[in-house]
């Protein structure tokens, strides 16, 4: 069975990063599920577009290989437990609606504190770094994630 993940927009934000996570969600070898919702693919086009970090006319191109990359990717039908979701951010709620949804046990994101255990233990999820997520990975199988 697949480790299940739901990334957070933030850790979608460097082009690099965002090249790994997405291509550990397409390695066989990693047995990884990742997933995202609309709305962040959405929140990190805002982001990318905002800061110039992509020009807008080119990001409709790049969603489309985002959702395209990995079979399933995208989580659907999510909406309706967000308003049950006590978060620090409201605005966060979403990603774990779309993480309970998944049957995932980790939120993979930069901002631990917007995810407090206390929350996601009751879900069964946990809040994840990318740094420590990608160590995982390695250590799961450095020849995987090397190729």
């Amino acid at each position: 069975m697949a480790f299940t993940v739901v990334y957070d927009a933030c850790v979608l934000y460097p082009v690099r990063l965002r090249d790994l996570l997405i291509r550990a969600a397409y390695t066989p070898q990693l047995n990884l599920r990742a997933r995202v919702t609309s709305q962040i693919i959405e929140e990190l086009g805002r982001a990318l577009i905002r800061t110039g970090a992509m020009p807008e006319s080119r990001w409709v191109a790049h969603r489309a290989q985002i959702e395209a990359a990995v079979p399933d990717f995208v989580v659907n039908g999510y909406e309706i437990l967000i308003d049950g979701i006590d978060l620090p951010d409201p605005d966060d709620r979403h990603v774990v609606a779309a993480a309970i949804r998944a049957h995932a046990s980790a939120v993979v994101t930069f901002n631990l504190a917007d995810f407090p255990a206390s929350t996601l233990d009751a879900y069964g999820l946990e809040a994840v770094h990318p740094d420590d997520f990608c160590c995982s990975l390695i250590d799961q199988s450095a020849g995987a994630c090397v190729d």
